[in-house]
């Protein structure tokens, strides 16, 4: 019994060593198998993060060491099937680790406590339940966006984010720069096109120029500008359309091209459009989006838009040079109602007997205490503009004398139209420039110079340009009013008028607008000449005149001296005659011969002769520049003693400008018989 129950207790004493020893060993294997899954977790993770694109795939043979000897003590513990799940999960999902467990549904058990992620006791039949879900698909596409992406995103190393950073940052500076670089080239050609417009000489315009602030269009019409923009990048893409053999598309936006100007029209404002407008730019919207998502390369546009900026800079300069042509040309001709006006008077006059064709009072020709106007002119209707509205706002008329010249062709008309619509109370002469035999070619030089060949080579010759955009230059020079001496007579009043001391100087392109009686009371202060300055910042000054290039000018005249203007000039004759004022100008006439000095024309000679001679006066007295400027201010030209229409915009012609036009016509009497018959209207 005694051995029985040693042996049981033995027994007992076995059984319960082998259970504690059992136990003992079950501890010992799941902390092993703790610590190895851990250690493959934050190891594959820790890898990863070092190789930057690192990931577990079953079928790779580069593992690394930890990698083996975890598999070498797994296999002892785990099941195939088990292994297998966790190559699954790591091939399909990359590196784990907590921003993976963050953006994804975890099973059930597993958890997020804190920063670390802790296994729940499960059963190996639990782990191998989630080996079936993973797809063989979903396995191929996730590895793919791991390594070409989550790796780069999440695993990249600081040291590569800087360096990649700083390429990012190079490359945005290299294409700011080219951009910018791009632009200021586009920039220049702008400016370059700009200048070389302003360049061109446009005697038409003058100051009126498509370039200046005054002028700039300030449509604010958004569709009017919606459908031009939209045209020019249809004419672009149709460039490119056909340059890549994509006709078909070409002649979509051609047609789509054509419609638009159809909407377009020649409207400017967007209420002058027509309903169908905004249909028409939705078409070519959808056309052009087309068009940019087939042939858009930056470079083809950018040229293509210069080449189109180059090719309009060239028609405007074409343009402006036709234009400068045609209105010259129509500056020198008469309209059809003034020629017939002349026409119509003149054979009245000659019908006249000799004892009606004089005119009263004229014992006050020659009285120096009246108020005394000299006006050259052989345009009949300017002629009785300047008297009428000189007369209509003078104080009194009585004390007004005017003497008026002009050439043989248009003397009896003249004559005839004062005849019949008399000054009131003032006085008037009509005289013939041809009849001033003192006046010849050895005693004026300009006359002498208007017969030579070399002037005639120069004005009639066939091998000038005759063409509208050649020669436009110098077609100014060539109007006939520098061959005709009535435009150089100005330098000889003290020889037409020798008994009288003060004259007032009118061109027959002005309108007297209040009484000038108190031109007569300006102190000249001992010069000859009482003229308005017409200088600005950099313009009207000698060197637009005259030819500093050579030594004569140079030497004698300051090249930013003022310039002043003809039209409305006092002239003291008496000082004249002291100071030998004829005499200077034919010095310098003699002088300029060979058209060295200046152009034709009376300006230039007028500010050489009377330099350092010229009173400057109150620019009240005389508003310039209605005949070729467009942005007078009203309110100056209302105030204005005298208003000016220089240029080539005469009121008298077609070209006029409609807005200054009204100053001029309210002097004339349109229901007059002459000027009914001729049909002359305002």
């Amino acid at each position: 019994m005694a051995i029985k129950r040693g042996l049981q207790s033995g027994v007992a004493i076995n059984r319960s060593k082998g259970i504690g020893s059992c136990s003992l060993i079950s501890v010992l294997a799941f902390f092993f198998t703790f610590v190895v899954f851990s250690f493959l977790l934050v190891g594959r993770g820790l890898f990863a993060s070092g190789q930057n694109e690192l990931s577990i795939v079953s079928g790779r043979q580069d593992l690394n060491w930890r990698q083996r000897l975890a598999l070498q003590h797994l296999k002892s513990i785990f099941s195939k099937d088990v292994i297998d799940v966790i190559n699954a999960s790591t091939d399909d999902l990359g590196p784990l680790n907590i921003d993976f467990f963050r953006k994804n549904k975890l099973p059930a058990s597993w958890k997020l406590v804190g920063h670390e992620m802790a296994m729940s006791n499960a059963t190996s039949d639990e782990v191998a339940g989630v080996a079936s879900k993973p797809k063989q698909e979903t396995s191929r596409v996730k590895e793919e966006r791991n390594t070409n992406e989550d790796h780069s995103v999440f695993f990249e190393s600081p040291v590569k984010m800087a360096r990649r950073q700083l390429r990012e940052r190079r490359r945005e500076k290299r294409a700011a720069d080219l951009v910018k670089q791009d632009e200021d080239v586009t920039v220049k050609l702008e400016n370059a096109a700009i200048e070389r417009s302003k360049s061109v000489d446009s005697a038409v315009l003058g100051k009126y120029s498509i370039w200046r602030k005054e002028n700039d269009n300030e449509n604010t019409d958004s569709t009017v500008r919606l459908i031009r923009d939209q045209m020019i990048m249809a004419r672009v893409y149709t460039s490119l359309a056909r340059m890549k053999n994509k006709l078909e598309l070409a002649n979509e936006l051609q047609n789509r091209l054509k419609e638009s100007q159809r909407s377009l029209g020649e409207e400017t404002a967007d209420s002058d459009l027509h309903h169908s407008a905004p249909e028409k730019i939705k078409l070519m919207g959808q056309v052009l989006s087309k068009a940019k998502e087939q042939l858009y390369d930056c470079n083809l546009v950018t040229g293509k838009l210069r080449a189109m900026l180059q090719s309009a800079d060239e028609q405007v300069r074409s343009l402006k040079k036709q234009s400068t042509f045609l209105s010259q040309l129509a500056a020198k001709t008469i309209p059809n109602g003034v020629h017939c006006l002349a026409m119509r008077l003149t054979i009245d006059y000659y019908l006249l007997p000799l004892e009606e064709r004089k005119f009263p009072r004229s014992e006050n020709l020659e009285n120096p205490n009246l108020y005394h106007y000299a006006l050259f002119s052989d345009n009949v209707l300017a002629a009785s503009v300047v008297v009428n509205s000189t007369i209509t706002n003078a104080k009194d008329p009585a004390k007004h004398v005017f003497h008026l010249v002009t050439d043989k062709l248009n003397f009896g008309a003249m004559n005839m139209w004062f005849l019949l619509n008399p000054p009131g109370k003032a006085t008037i002469h009509v005289e013939n420039v041809d009849e001033f035999k003192w006046l010849n070619s050895s005693y004026c030089p300009v006359l002498r110079q208007l017969e030579s060949a070399a002037m005639k080579e120069y004005y009639f010759k066939a091998a000038h340009p005759t063409t509208l955009a050649a020669g436009s230059s110098n077609l100014k020079y060539r109007n006939p009013k520098y061959l005709s001496m009535l435009n150089h007579l100005r330098f000889y009043l003290p020889q037409v008028y020798p008994k009288l001391n003060k004259i007032l100087f009118l061109d027959d392109d002005i309108v007297v607008q209040k009484d000038l009686t108190g031109l007569w009371e300006v102190n000249l202060d001992g010069k000859v000449n009482g003229a308005v300055e017409t200088c600005g910042e950099s313009f009207h000054r000698f060197d637009k005149y005259l030819n500093f290039s050579n030594p004569h000018i140079a030497k004698n005249f300051d090249p930013n001296a003022c310039g002043w203007a003809y039209g409305m000039n006092m002239f003291d004759l008496k000082e004249w005659k002291k100071k030998d004022i004829t005499g200077i100008y034919h010095k310098w006439q003699n002088m300029n011969e060979e058209r060295v000095l200046w152009k034709l024309g009376t300006l230039p000679p007028g500010l050489i002769t009377f330099y350092g001679l010229t009173h400057p006066l109150e620019k009240s007295w005389h508003v310039l520049g209605l005949g070729y400027n467009p942005s007078i201010d009203k309110a100056e030209i209302e105030n204005a003693a005298v208003i000016h229409y220089n240029g080539n915009m005469k009121p008298w012609l077609e070209l006029a400008m409609t807005k200054y036009k009204p100053y001029w016509t309210k002097y004339i009497k349109y229901d007059h018989p002459y000027i009914r018959n001729c049909k002359l209207s305002d």
